[in-house]
């Protein structure tokens, strides 16, 4: 008889073997990682937690491993499952802290050394509260049965996966919905709150799968963050169950039916609309000028004179494809266009002689209005015509803190020695409006400055009543680093929301052109591997009927439901909870 035992339990071991993946076979793989955290220290989790957000970063440019976005955020409620709420909060913000620390590293090539470390550190410790906030937050959402409850040690208050399954399947599927909208909750007040910092939202990891992004244009990319982690929250529901029921072979189905019906959904509708052409369109001839400046010389009146030179030299090239408009970027002129007469002459000269229009960025300064002799300074783009004259001005809306403004000035006068920037600019007050005509038609532009192009409302008001949207930025900044392709990546999704072209005129980067399907063009100098080099470009602009999107006439109406949701979820859960303890004080 132990003969015979011995044979089928070796049969068995073989037939496991050779038949991987099955249930029982992933159950030992899943249960022993299990086991592995279930026995982890506080120290350990955060270590995995921090893990965790160096793979997320990893699904950012430049490396692109999107992959990772599916499971992170799974992975970080994992390491922080069974722990009371204050360590939660804590797990959370170690595994944010390794991501934006890793994500935003390219802060630390500003030329100012000081000001680049403390910048890097602040940011990304304000940035890791949302993560941390999230698990925290999902945490006190979970569903949780009053069997398990103890007076001395709430267990409603210490959810583990095990509570999960306690609960039923439906109360499970909501629980899932829950976290992904407040995902999507906390990315939008990330995105607004202290005049927003909307970078690399978990949705930008997928600017390159063409079909998942045009959700964009109904949600908004904080449709496609919700996505990521409704499906990632729902592997991690997967895994636990063929952990607990090993011998059903489709368990895990049921975990994961609605997030995957959701995203097949997504997916098909996302290939029509990539497939589908635009009729009736024009186009606009457009030169975009990269003079690649080291910022090292901004500075310095000469050698800025001498790159300002090259700019002129690269246009003279560009002039010669006869384009409609000419783009240069972010700041390129030394000095204050309007009242520099010898740089006023030059650029206007330049449009006249060549019959081209010019749209361009320079400094530019104002009187008081209180009878002061000081002035207020603004980062402006302006339009010069064919005819050699002003044709219109925007002052950029949405200043960079501490790069562009430092807050608390008046109060705090001594934050101004913190930066290099000593007075500041002053935020200009409406959108853009310039009107080009070429030939017998007229297309309407709307400018964004530097990071505006991050802010899906300050993009959608500004598309209201244009054709196209440009991009005028100096990323010079941050020398060759991945802040390059992060910034182009997270600009697409303006594109896409919007359904206007995206030109992006850049100092040194990703100067190109972005289409209403969120596809990039002329990323590179012809077969040149470098997109950081000088040069130019001349690229035709497709221009048809403006496209309605969903959101460009809702706005961000999926992330305030969101909001609107986990807030409520929140109140009613904290209402229950105190409910049972309440019960539970009671001989």
């Amino acid at each position: 008889m132990r003969e015979k035992r011995k044979i089928k339990n070796v049969a068995r071991k073989v037939n496991c073997e050779r038949h991987i993946p099955k249930p029982a076979c992933l159950s030992n793989l899943f249960g022993q990682a299990a086991r592995v955290l279930k026995s982890a220290t506080y120290r350990q989790r955060l270590a995995y937690a921090a893990a965790a957000g160096v793979l997320l970063t990893l699904a950012f440019p430049r490396f692109n491993l999107s992959a990772f976005a599916w499971v992170v955020p799974g992975l970080w409620l994992l390491t922080s499952a069974g722990v009371s709420p204050r360590e939660a909060f804590k797990i959370g913000y170690a595994g944010g802290l390794a991501h934006y620390l890793s994500s935003l590293h390219w802060l630390l090539h500003l030329p100012f050394p000081q000001t680049a470390w403390l910048g890097w550190l602040a940011l990304s410790g304000y940035c890791a509260l949302y993560p941390a906030t999230w698990i925290w937050l999902c945490w006190k959402l979970a569903p949780t049965s009053r069997v398990t409850f103890d007076a001395k040690i709430p267990a409603a208050h210490y959810p583990c996966l095990d509570s999960l399954f306690a609960a039923g399947w439906c109360q499970r599927q909501l629980w899932l919905l829950l976290c992904a909208a407040a995902w999507a909750a906390l990315e939008l007040t990330r995105g607004q709150f202290l005049t927003g910092f909307p970078w690399n939202f978990l949705g930008v990891s997928h600017h390159q799968i063409l079909p998942l992004v045009q959700i964009a244009s109904v949600t908004g990319v904080l449709g496609l963050s919700f996505l990521l982690v409704w499906f990632s929250v729902g592997l991690l529901c997967a895994v636990t169950s063929i952990i607990r029921r090993p011998t059903e072979r489709w368990a895990w189905l049921g975990e994961t039916f609605c997030p995957i019906t959701a995203l097949m959904l997504v997916v098909g509708w996302g290939f029509l609309e990539v497939s589908r052409k635009e009729s009736d369109v024009r186009y606009l001839r457009v030169a975009l000028v990269q003079p690649s400046i080291p910022q090292k010389i901004k500075f310095n009146p000469e050698e800025n004179a001498k790159a300002f030179q090259r700019v002129l030299n690269l246009s003279e090239v560009a002039l010669a494809t006869k384009p409609d408009l000419l783009i240069w970027p972010e700041a390129v002129a030394p000095g204050f266009l309007r009242y520099d007469e010898k740089l006023l002459a030059t650029v206007t000269n330049l449009a006249r002689t060549n019959n081209v229009w010019i749209l361009l960025g320079a400094d530019d300064a104002e009187r008081r209005k209180d009878d002061s002799q000081e002035a207020n300074y603004f980062n402006s783009a302006f339009l010069v015509s064919p005819e050699g004259k002003l044709a219109g001005k925007y002052d950029k809306r949405h200043l960079v803190i501490f790069g562009e403004y430092v807050p608390l000035a008046k109060w705090l006068p001594f934050l101004k020695w913190l930066t290099p920037i000593g007075e500041g600019f002053t935020p200009g007050t409406v959108p853009a409006r310039f009107n080009l005509l070429h030939g017998a038609h007229r297309t309407r532009l709307t400018t964004l400055i530097c990071f505006e192009d991050l802010l899906p409302h300050l993009a959608r008001e500004s598309a209201a009543n244009a054709d196209i949207l440009v991009n005028l930025t100096n990323d010079g900044w941050f020398g060759e680093s991945a802040q390059q392709w992060q910034h182009a990546a997270n600009a697409a999704f303006r594109a896409v929301e919007t359904g206007r072209p995206l030109v992006r005129c850049t100092n040194n980067g990703l100067t190109c052109w972005v289409d209403t399907r969120g596809r990039f063009h002329e990323t590179h100098f012809g077969d040149s591997p470098d997109i950081y080099g000088a040069g130019f470009k001349t690229v035709l602009i497709p221009i048809g009927s403006p496209i309605e999107t969903f959101y460009q006439r809702y706005g961000d109406w999926f992330g305030w439901s969101c909001a609107a949701v986990t807030l409520l979820a929140w109140l009613l859960a904290e209402r229950s909870k105190k409910g049972w303890a309440s019960a539970a004080g009671r001989p």
